[in-house]
């Protein structure tokens, strides 16, 4: 009688964003994620690594997904460069903004999500916006609702899934306001949320566990990162107070086998120390909870 061999469990593909390989050439970064181990890549749209607006978005989108295919990397699309619609004002414009200024919010991503489905991505994922000086928190939240249900009807139009990402600071801060949004939409399938670790000991009120439970299976992005519930600061793993141990036991017990991307967009400078450092440290977690 054969051995019946033990079901293997779910486990997240682990990943790193692009925006912490400012520094380095797209195909260098992957490279180097390549050679530490790394089966997934966070490719945020933008400066340095791939311009959603270039005449050649599509022929680009076409030959990359090739490449992440031939190297067996997932991906997801980030969309939360600081400086891709406007060269001086940071993340703006936002989708909380006047109707003028949002529309170019709208059309970024709705061509992340074109570019998503070229490249078979997981998710597209986004962020509500800072609220605008003037505007008033019910005005704000009125916009955000009529705003992504246009991004919604894009996705669902490709196909591809969204990632909508709570924020400190942001009209959209916590899993529960993401709830809401969703609720308001009429629990779309295409939108999801994605969860940053990090922003869990600023905002979240039942910190990384409560918040990981209260998305479940919309969850369908998660960023690591570590950070201190004072500030809103990226910081290597370890660094800060996320208990990165609890959070990866959470992420087994939901049983979640998506992308969960180390996000660090400060810290180019030393991106493959910190790239390689990461993933043994995640690896060595995710072998203790076995």
């Amino acid at each position: 009688m054969s051995a019946t061999m033990p079901a293997t469990k779910p486990r997240p593909r682990l990943g790193y964003g692009t925006n912490g390989f400012a520094d380095h050439p797209l195909d260098d970064a992957l490279d180097v994620l390549q050679s530490n181990g790394y089966d997934a890549v966070a490719l945020t749209l933008g400066h340095p690594h791939f311009d959603p607006f270039s005449a050649g978005w599509l022929d680009r989108a076409i030959a990359l997904r090739a490449d992440l295919e031939r190297r067996g990397l997932r991906v997801v699309v980030e969309t939360g460069a600081r400086y891709v619609l406007d060269p001086v004002r940071k993340h703006r414009p936002n989708l909380l903004d006047d109707e003028a200024e949002a529309a170019e919010r709208v059309a970024f991503l709705v061509r992340a999500i074109e570019i998503a489905a070229l490249l078979d991505a997981d998710c597209v994922s986004f962020w509500s916006g800072v609220r605008p000086e003037g505007v008033e928190p019910d005005v704000a939240w009125r916009r955000l609702v009529d705003r992504a249900r246009e991004v919604v009807a894009a996705a669902r139009a490709a196909d591809v899934r969204l990632g909508l990402e709570p924020e400190p600071g942001m009209l959209v801060e916590t899993v529960a306001d993401a709830l809401r949004l969703r609720a308001e939409l009429g629990d779309p399938r295409e939108l999801g949320i994605t969860v940053d670790l990090g922003h869990c000991v600023v905002v979240e009120p039942d910190g990384v566990e409560g918040a990981l439970r209260a998305a479940g299976d919309l969850l369908v992005n998660v960023q690591v990162d570590d950070m201190r519930p004072h500030a809103h600061e990226h910081l290597e793993l370890g660094g800060g107070s996320v208990d990165l141990e609890r959070a990866f036991r959470t992420l087994a017990e939901l049983g979640y086998d998506g992308v969960a991307a180390i996000e660090l967009p400060r810290h180019s400078h030393a991106a493959p120390r910190i790239a390689a450092e990461s993933i043994a440290r995640l690896n060595d977690i995710i072998e203790g909870i076995g």
